[in-house]
């Protein structure tokens, strides 16, 4: 049962044609993972950036009080 089950897991194609598709998909997903990964990067150092600046600016709050 087990060998007849894996035969419809490993499909390799005669033609390889048909692999063009599988690979464009792949490179799409994959410019669209990158893309979306440098966003979330450029997003958290400005959202750092905010966060020192904050903290700086307490700071200044406190001292000034003390």
């Amino acid at each position: 049962m087990a060998p007849f089950l894996i035969q419809f897991m490993l499909y390799f194609p005669e033609d390889k044609r048909e692999y063009i598709p599988s690979f464009i998909t792949l490179a799409v997903f994959f410019i669209i993972a990158i893309v979306v990964f440098r966003l979330i990067i450029k997003h958290s150092k400005k959202e750092a950036e905010k966060a020192e600046k904050l903290e700086r600016e307490l700071n200044e709050t406190i001292h000034k009080r003390s």
